[in-house]
């Protein structure tokens, strides 16, 4: 098999990364795309991104030798039909969908199974659209691949090393256990946050006395509750029931939690600490999940004028680039003053050698 040219149905932010991606790897594949936002596909036409912008998904994609489905989880449905009677015999259909139950039906009720591999790229922000496209998005971070079942397996062992050579982690699983593990510890964690951060904002007083203090360790852990609610919403609905399985085991263990607290069971509470924080240290850190990593570390220094004008200064002159810099006010988890954040690794780890050959003492995450 070759690829020499791929489609793309949507380009946001998952979209457009792979196919930037793909230009970066692969220039001399070619990229055709379509999406209903006319202003940003000719601004990915001009960037060189796409190399033909179609102005319908029709006849001209049965050029593609591959076509990504990027489009909202509830409109992919709508573009298999479409593309049903336009596709070659030999052409990859994948898509990008954070669940995966939903869009394999649809492609067993349309006969498509002989050229569909589903695709699930763990990676994101919480920006979203081809603005914030990277080409490195989605570079070590997992990239799950479920093959259906009648999709021949020359296909998918093409297929995933093509996935490879973008610098992604390819994992082939079957559709439905990709969905109960995402459920776990993707989706859930985002209904948690969201549920933690309206919580108090309903107990929260006139004073905002709540906001100002929660700013700190709050943030941190509820950052993805700021993630699209188009997208979650979606997520949430295709995925129902494995949510509400694992929403049900998570509620009862809060009422565990609940029991030995009115019984005041020092020894219960203390093994559900101790078992979260062994097992959470037992996480690796080498690659991405399904919950974007935030690349930050915590730094101390005296609260003077210019004390955060030269640190910045210093990393720019060292070429690192800064995604955010703050004072901490609530230290009550946190070891330092300054909270500094970088947008990869590479800058993370750079920052800190820079930081501490100035003899700043810096604590990592």
């Amino acid at each position: 098999m070759k690829i020499e040219t791929v489609g793309f149905v949507g380009l946001g932010l998952i979209g457009g990364s792979i196919a930037k991606a793909i230009k970066t790897f692969h220039p001399e594949i070619q990229i055709m795309a379509y999406m209903r936002t006319t202003d940003t596909l000719i601004e990915a036409a001009n960037e060189g991104t796409v190399d033909i912008a179609c102005t319908a998904v029709d006849s001209q994609f049965g050029a593609c030798d591959c076509i990504f489905l990027c489009a909202p989880v509830s409109t992919n449905g709508m573009y298999l039909e479409r593309l049903k009677p336009v596709i070659k015999d030999n052409c990859i259909l994948t898509d990008v969908g954070s669940t995966k139950t939903d869009i394999h039906e649809k492609v067993i009720a349309l006969g498509l199974e002989e050229h569909f591999i589903g695709g699930h790229p763990m990676a994101g922000s919480e920006k979203t659209g081809y603005a914030n496209a990277k080409p490195h998005l989605i570079e070590n971070a997992y990239y799950i691949i479920t093959p259906s079942a009648k999709v021949p397996r020359e296909a998918v062992e093409f297929f995933v090393p093509f996935i490879s050579s973008l610098k992604a982690l390819p994992l082939v699983l079957d559709y439905r256990q990709h969905d109960f593990i995402t459920a776990s510890v993707s989706h859930l964690p985002h209904l948690i946050a969201s549920s933690l951060v309206n919580l108090v904002h309903q107990l929260d007083g006139k004073e905002e006395l709540m906001k100002q203090i929660a700013a700190g360790g709050f943030k941190d852990i509820t950052r993805i509750a700021s993630s699209s609610p188009e997208m979650w919403q979606q997520i949430c609905i295709t995925n129902k029931s494995n949510i509400i399985q694992v929403l049900d085991l998570y509620l009862e263990c809060l009422t565990n939690v609940r029991d030995q607290l009115k019984m005041e069971d020092a020894d219960g509470l203390y093994r559900f600490f101790e078992t979260s924080r062994d097992y959470r240290n037992s996480i690796p850190d080498s690659s991405a999940g399904p919950i974007k990593k935030m690349y930050a570390f915590y730094c101390d220094m005296v609260d003077e004028a210019g004390g955060v004008a030269v640190l910045s200064t210093i990393l720019a002159a060292g070429g690192v680039s800064l995604k955010n810099i703050g004072i901490i006010h609530n230290r009550e988890f946190e070891e330092a003053v300054l909270k500094v954040e970088l947008y990869d690794e590479d800058s993370y780890r750079k920052a800190i050698a820079l930081l501490r050959k100035y003899r700043y003492t810096i604590y990592e995450r």
